[in-house]
């Protein structure tokens, strides 16, 4: 059979899911409908030429370089389409991007046809996905005289790509579509378990909130014409949890405008409001859409005549509503005053000035933050070209600066990385800058999306200037199903390509690595100066500032290098007191939660980078502390060390990296060897004392400070998501952290999980001596519900067996996993035994495996969202309860939560993972500037 016949048989089987025909992407097939549509009597010429015109996609996918050659041909006159004009050929042509469809452009504008070169040119005038080969030719004619090369240059100097774009309306009428009550994670606009359909953007769009929420969104659409729906988190904060593209791509689609007549299912623009907000990985994705993120503040605090919160019985605050929002109240955005109005503009009801700064207007102009970004570097290229000074059209960067205030670690970080700014002037937070990025890090759930924006921009290698660069398989690793066996290796391929170092070999030399991302992003990190980019809100490292970020994001990264964001606030986290020898380092991290909140009230976490002064703990164990500040809403943290403990930290780096070289993983650009040299400098300056440890200045000014005593915590903590609290805006938060004590030893637990990105090498091994302990003191072990373990990665597996502590493992292990076969489909039951599962996210992730339905959960994991670990059964809900590793393996035994006797008993001479402040450092030391 054809290709073509292939897709006519795909398209009847997606018609009986109510899907339209997928985009093509395929070079080959796009040749088929070419043939078909030279062919006047051919029976599928008429649905060829729809497929070629409407459904193949842009970039540089092989299709697009196809489509773009057959458009060179009808403009040139060598092929001749009634239905496709050399003027409507120019029109697809300019829906096209980059890549392939500039190259065309770029032969017709320097071609001997003087007609056609002006029409290749004023098309070229509308194009900002250049890259260094595109402007080399435009360079290379215009030094050579050539007048269209010229006339080019001068408009992409002037900008007039950008400046000839419309301007946003200064009214925007909304219609308001309340999607759930308290905080809302991205699960609920794209839930985990349909992660593998995401670049299947119809199909994902099918799973967003309910079938019933998407027909009230279509209904509200018909009944408000005039209106755009506004997507809202009632009494919560919007996209909590993960960064993913695919929840604003999903909300993009149901309520937001297509971005090309000619490109099916990829929607811009977006407008998503909270009562506090947007989260601050997910509002910068809705910039890179070009969208609205609206704080709508419409509950306050209920205060009483001093101006004190009124509590209720819980010591919460109430609150009280200042405006209604609910479904289908109609409203007015008013983009010049930066309002938000009545429908009839009568009543103010909040200023929208944080929504609508000079630089997420230009977004909103073109269509997206990319446009920009590469809008910018045209302008750049041009005026040095010409040799005159770009004038100025884009809006300057806000560079706010405070004499004699010094500086904190991510306002170092920040400096020292900057690009464009103005040189010599130092910046605080509330600048905007263009920062270097040396870290970039895939992940294999929404790696297909950011191949697919790579493929958009037009990119086809990853940037000089990015340092190391990882796509992991750490997210789809439990199942090797057909779905994992159909993306996997194609996702792979096309980053190896790239030039990412990859999980997965696509020559098959290697053993395939299912490692999670977080912790390979960690051991490559290689400086506390670094900035890192990940595809996953738990892109938090321990050295440096990482920051997770939508697959987008991601690809920018990739493409470019860098990143643009402001300079955000600190908090300052310190220690004091001394940590109980029964007490693991994972219930600081919940006591950290808790008591940030009863110092502030609020969480002033939120948005913010924590700066965790850490001391002597190695990156390995940091890790636990910097992974969980995504669920505390921050934005980022930075992890302050002392030199001898970040030289620890960088010699293992090195050592884990050289595994990775050992192993086969190296790529043909040498990108691992590069990471040890660079390692190995910056061993060099702290030990020279060149440059020692990244420290904040002694001045640095914080939003807030927040110190951790240790003597306070003298219990276990577990992290409830409080699923029956009648506040439902107080459930799944992470913010209700409870004492082992308060359960009584009642709460039953029918499954334990000790695994994902929190967990190192210290808790496995915990694992295995707590078994050793409890068989010599019972002579056996025997459990009262399942406990999963996975490892994080297979260097942790090789080093547990060198150590003797696998072994332990596999005596009471009723399952392992095997690579040579791996599981085909999820399990769906579970038996009282251990099982060892593959390294990777495993049920963290909710997209393979997860527990039964109403099952209570207790997890060393990340996520007590409802739905992602555990679904909810009619008669009860699911619920995930999040502790540390001894907690866990304990309850799995016991069959329910311990008393705090039994777990001290159970961990007794058992080398928990423990933790000190770090000392004060001495008089006069000064610590390292930009």
């Amino acid at each position: 059979m054809s290709l073509y016949t292939d897709y006519l048989t795909e398209i009847a089987t997606r018609k009986e899911q109510g899907l339209h025909p997928k985009p093509i992407d395929d070079g080959a097939l796009v040749g088929e409908l070419i043939s078909q549509i030279k062919d006047s009597g051919n029976e599928h010429r008429d649905e060829s030429l729809n497929f070629f015109i409407y459904n193949t996609l842009p970039g540089t996918t092989s299709a697009a370089g196809v489509k773009a050659a057959f458009l060179k041909e009808i403009i040139l006159g060598d092929a001749v389409v009634a239905e496709i004009t050399p003027t409507f050929a120019f029109e697809l042509l300019s829906h096209m991007k980059g890549g392939p469809s500039i190259d065309v452009l770029l032969d017709l504008a320097l071609g001997d046809n003087a007609d056609i070169a002006k029409q290749a040119a004023e098309v070229l005038k509308t194009q900002v996905y250049l890259y260094e080969a595109d402007t080399e030719r435009l360079k290379t004619a215009y030094e050579a005289g050539n007048a269209i090369a010229k006339e080019l240059l001068e408009s992409y100097v002037q900008a007039e790509f950008f400046t000839k774009l419309p301007d946003i309306d200064e009214e925007i009428k909304v219609v308001t579509y309340i999607a759930a009550e308290g905080d809302i994670s991205t699960d609920l606009l794209s839930p985990g378990n349909q992660a593998h359909s995401r670049a299947d953007r119809e199909l994902h769009g099918k799973c967003m909130i309910s079938e019933e929420a998407q027909k009230e969104i279509e209904a509200l659409k018909v009944k408000h014409p005039e209106a755009r729906v506004m997507l809202i988190a009632e009494k919560g904060t919007m996209g909590v949890g993960s960064s993913r593209m695919s929840g604003v791509n999903n909300v993009a689609l149901w309520t937001g405008k297509q971005a090309s007549p000619y490109v099916p299912f990829v929607n811009y623009a977006p407008i998503i409001a909270g009562t506090n907000g947007i989260s601050p990985i997910f509002l910068t994705t809705v910039g890179v859409t070009g969208g609205i993120g609206v704080d709508l503040k419409n509950w306050v605090k209920k205060v009483d005549e001093d101006g004190k919160p009124i509590l209720n019985n819980d010591g919460n605050p109430i609150l009280e509503q200042k405006y209604s929002v609910e479904t289908g109240t109609v409203l007015t955005i008013n983009t010049k005053d930066k309002k938000l109005y009545s429908a009839d503009g009568s009543d103010e009801l909040v200023d929208m000035a944080g929504s609508f700064s000079p630089q997420k207007m230009e977004f909103m102009k073109a269509g997206g933050s990319y446009a920009i970004v590469f809008g910018k570097k045209l302008q750049t290229f041009a005026a040095e070209t010409l040799g005159v000074e770009a004038p100025l059209v884009f809006a300057q960067s806000k560079e706010i600066s405070h004499e004699g205030q010094g500086l904190t670690a991510v306002e170092k970080i920040f400096n020292a990385n900057a690009r464009g700014a103005t040189p010599g002037k130092t910046l605080h937070a509330g600048s905007d800058v263009r920062v270097a990025v040396n870290i970039v890090g895939s992940q294999d759930t929404t790696g297909l999306m950011t191949m697919q924006e790579l493929e958009a921009m037009a990119a086809t290698v990853v940037s000089p200037s990015v340092d190391g660069a990882y796509q992991s398989g750490c997210h789809t690793a439990s199942v090797w199903d057909l779905k994992a066996q159909a993306n996997t290796p194609r996702l792979m391929k096309f980053m190896n390509d790239f030039g990412l170092v990859t999980g997965r070999d696509p020559k098959g030399s290697y053993h395939a690595m299912t490692d999670v991302i977080h912790k390979v992003l960690n051991d490559i990190t290689v400086s506390d100066w670094d900035v890192i980019i990940g595809g996953d809100s738990h892109t938090r490292m321990s050295k440096g500032v990482a920051f997770g970020a939508d697959s987008g994001t991601v690809a920018l990264a990739l493409a470019t290098g860098e990143s643009s964001m402001p300079i955000p606030e600190s908090v300052k986290v310190t220690f004091k007191g001394k940590m109980a020898d029964h007490m693991d380092f994972r219930d600081v991290v919940h006591a950290t939660q808790a008591q940030m909140l009863q110092q502030h009230g609020d969480n002033v976490f939120q948005g913010r980078v924590i700066e965790v002064h850490i001391g002597t703990l190695l990156a390995d164990q940091a890790f636990t502390f910097t992974d969980w500040t995504a669920e505390m809403k921050a934005k980022a943290s930075v992890c302050i060390s002392d030199d001898d403990t970040l030289i620890g930290s960088l010699e293992l780096a090195k050592s884990r990296i050289q595994i990775m070289i050992d192993k086969g993983m190296e790529h043909d650009n040498g990108m691992l060897a590069s990471l040890i040299a660079k390692a190995d400098a910056r061993i060099a300056e702290i030990k020279s004392g060149e440059k020692p440890a990244l420290r904040p200045d002694d001045n640095a000014k914080y939003f807030a400070e927040v110190v951790v005593d240790l003597d306070l915590i003298n219990e276990p903590m577990i992290a409830d998501p409080d699923v029956n609290n009648i506040d439902v805006s107080k459930r799944y938060t992470h913010d209700t952290i409870r004492p082992i004590s308060y359960y009584k030893a009642e709460k039953k637990v029918d499954l334990g999980f000790v695994g994902s990105c929190m967990v190192h090498k210290g808790d496995i091994k915990i694992v295995a001596q707590m078994l050793r302990n409890l068989e010599n003191a019972n002579g056996s072990v025997e459990f009262k519900a399942p406990l999963v373990v996975t490892a994080p990665t297979y260097n942790i597996i090789d080093e547990l067996k060198a150590e003797g502590d696998w072994e332990v493992l596999q005596k009471y292990s009723g399952f392992e996993f095997d690579d040579a076969a791996p599981k085909t489909a999820a399990r769906t039951e579970y038996e009282n035994i251990l099982y060892l599962e593959r390294p990777g996210c495993n049920l963290c992730m909710g997209n393979q495996e997860k527990a039964a339905k109403g099952d209570t959960v207790l997890a060393t994991s990340t996520r007590l969202f409802q739905g992602r670990v555990v679904a909810d059964a009619p008669e009860k809900k699911g619920e995930s309860l999040l502790g540390s590793t001894p907690v866990v393996v304990l309850s799995a035994i016991l069959g329910r939560t311990p008393t705090i006797e039994e777990y001290k008993t159970a961990v007794e001479g058992i080398d928990l993972t423990k933790f000190a402040p770090p000392v004060q450092k001495p008089a006069g030391t000064r610590s390292a500037h930009f």
